[in-house]
């Protein structure tokens, strides 16, 4: 049986901070389906991946986000966590990449408080979009509408609330990924 996602290339954008599992259950069920991944961050190395408060495990860098090529990805993986997307939103470089994956209507899919780095990126005007509970009027106030959904596809705009989301938020990538036919 042929994975679904060969070929496709995904991009996750990540730094220290990051809530782990919604790094690596994305990153499991995207490269069970044939996907080839690359975690890029804001500096070369590892960064620190967390359990809610509690330090977890370290992933290797494959790319920095300044020297990521959006042309080289079919999508854009957002993992959630609090200090993960507070960091990537006062990175320009990393702002940039996710606003070229937004431009070129390629598929962005954020979890948790990841939607914080599609605000800092003027992504959601005018977008239906779900999130941790306290980005809601976050989301408002950038011109976003907030549900309270369990995964929400706004026309390749995916996003999930909390890690008990992730069944729906990885079923939702993989189908909007699958070639159709």
């Amino acid at each position: 049986m042929s994975a679904p996602l060969n070929g496709k290339r995904i991009a996750f954008l990540a730094t220290d901070g990051v809530e782990q599992v919604e790094l690596t259950r994305p990153w499991k069920d995207l490269q069970g389906a044939g996907a080839e991944l690359h975690l890029i961050s804001l500096e070369e190395g590892d960064i620190q991946g967390y359990h809610h408060l509690d330090k977890a495990h370290t992933f290797p860098v494959d790319k920095t986000a300044a020297n990521a090529d959006v042309n080289d990805y079919d999508a854009l993986i957002l993992p959630g966590g609090v200090a993960n997307p507070d960091a990537l939103r006062m990175d320009e470089s990393a702002v940039s990449l996710i606003k070229q994956f937004c431009n070129k209507h390629k598929p962005v899919a954020a979890i948790c408080h990841a939607p914080w780095t599609l605000i800092e990126a003027e992504q959601v005007r005018g977008r239906t979009l779900t999130s941790f509970p306290s980005l809601k009027t976050d989301i408002q106030n950038a011109g976003g509408h907030w549900v309270d959904e369990q995964v929400h596809n706004d026309n390749g705009l995916i996003t999930s609330r909390v890690p008990d989301d992730l069944d729906a938020f990885c079923a939702t990538i993989i189908e909007v990924l699958s070639p159709v036919g």
